[in-house]
């Protein structure tokens, strides 16, 4: 994803900073890796998807998980390109 703008400003006594993505980035390089790749059976790597770390950092915050804890890190990345809503970002329709 790329940065389109970011904004600060102070408010409470805190420093709020607002970030900008564009996504369409993400989903055109998810669409160009379905069409191009031929993720076959039998390979022990699977390209299942791009997702950008600002998004991530984004459902992280929305479950409440730290960057640290990888193995639940995994599962949020897993179960939210396994929903419908970001289906967009798969490149690949099987499951994991």
């Amino acid at each position: 994803m790329s940065k389109v703008s970011e904004t600060h400003w102070i408010e409470d006594d805190k420093i709020i900073i607002k970030k900008t993505h564009d996504a369409n980035v993400a989903l055109d390089d998810a669409r160009y890796a379905r069409d191009v790749t031929s993720n076959a059976f039998g390979s022990d790597y699977k390209h299942v998807g791009n997702v950008d770390a600002a998004l991530v950092t984004n459902w992280l915050k929305e479950a409440g998980i730290d960057w640290s804890d990888m193995h639940a890190v995994r599962e949020v990345i897993k179960k939210k390109l396994m929903s419908s809503e970001f289906a967009g970002l798969r490149n690949w329709q099987g499951t994991w």
